[in-house]
């Protein structure tokens, strides 16, 4: 009875895991998924029975460029939510992929390409009304289209190609890109994407795009970097034209909750420092921002920052000098 109930656990994580594996990506082989799975393609062939026997509808195609991918659902699969339900989800999440929680707009978004995959034709048009009259006040991101969003987010999901105009050097260009990863930071949404005409990885804002499209042309994913790193560094460092690293006693959680993370990029060094890297236009404002931490520190780089530091240290004992008293009137 024991090996009896262990086996079918595993046939239901085995199944679990397909069904993810069948979520993030447009298309796998057969062959691809018995390797991810670590079983005979037969085995996919009986999970796929199964998945289907559930209510997923998933695809078989054959030949050339053919494999098994998951198509949109006639009926919500039996384990998730009924129509209600299903726009009441949606409506929270597209509210979390346009807040302010850390962390809530990331994991929303993923929620939503997943339910994307599975949500039932009748509901679509529902889900797109309510998609424009969900709205957020006080501080928080730059607000983007939620449509946008997912857009890019299937294209991400599929490793398909995008489109988009973007404004550059002052004119608005056409870029086509392999998009990799969305990125919220504190304030936006970011794409990180490899740029085809400038061959090279660049971080793009959502909100200053325009016309986005998903193309049907699919790439092979290359080496990426760390997408949350690169995208942190470029948008609080690269994009200025003076760079800055200080190393500050204190620890790194306390200077992080004083310092946004779109305004610099903090690393731990320690339990009681860090070194915070950041950019401006004039490197005395990142000095003066960096002073007004609190807390004791060093200039790293660059050298030139270290030499004003002194200019500026005697400009404010200066200033700070007693003032010589004014001499006694005499008497007349």
């Amino acid at each position: 009875m024991g090996a009896t109930g262990g086996d079918e656990r595993s046939t239901t994580e085995r199944v679990l895991t397909l069904l993810g594996l069948l979520q993030q990506r447009q298309v796998w082989t057969g062959p691809e998924l018995a390797d991810r799975l670590g079983v005979t393609p037969r085995t996919v062939r009986r999970d796929v029975e199964r998945l289907r026997s559930l209510g997923y509808p998933v695809h078989a195609g054959q030949g050339v460029g053919g494999g098994y991918r998951l198509g949109a659902g006639q009926d919500l699969p039996p384990l998730l939510l009924d129509d209600e339900e299903a726009i009441a989800t949606v409506a929270s999440l597209l509210a979390g992929a346009g807040g302010g929680v850390a962390g809530a707009g990331d994991a929303a978004l993923r929620a939503l390409t997943k339910l994307d995959r599975v949500l039932p034709t009748r509901l679509r048009h529902e889900v797109h009304a309510l998609s424009g009259s969900v709205e957020s006040f006080g501080g928080g991101r730059t607000p983007v289209d939620p449509q946008v969003l997912m857009t890019l987010a299937r294209a991400c999901r599929d490793e398909v190609e995008a489109g988009f105009d973007y404004p550059s050097g002052g004119e608005v260009r056409e870029r086509r890109v392999e998009p990799y990863r969305l990125v919220a930071s504190d304030r936006r949404w970011y794409l990180l994407a490899y740029d085809l005409d400038r061959d090279g990885w660049r971080n793009f804002r959502v909100d200053r795009m325009t016309g986005v499209s998903a193309r049907t042309w699919r790439f092979r994913p290359r080496a990426a970097p760390d997408a949350a790193t690169y995208v942190q560094e470029n948008v609080a460092s690269r994009v200025y034209p003076h760079q800055a690293r200080f190393l500050v006693h204190a620890s790194a959680a306390r200077v992080r909750a004083q310092i946004p993370a779109s305004a610099a990029v903090v690393r731990e060094r320690g339990d009681e420092l860090c070194e915070v890297l950041s950019g401006a236009e004039r490197l005395d404002s990142v000095l003066m921002h960096v002073l007004l931490l609190g807390h004791d520190f060093e200039v790293l780089d660059p050298p030139e920052l270290r030499r004003r530091c002194r200019v500026l240290a005697e400009r404010l004992l200066s200033a700070g000098a007693a003032a010589s008293p004014a001499p006694a009137a005499e008497d007349p």
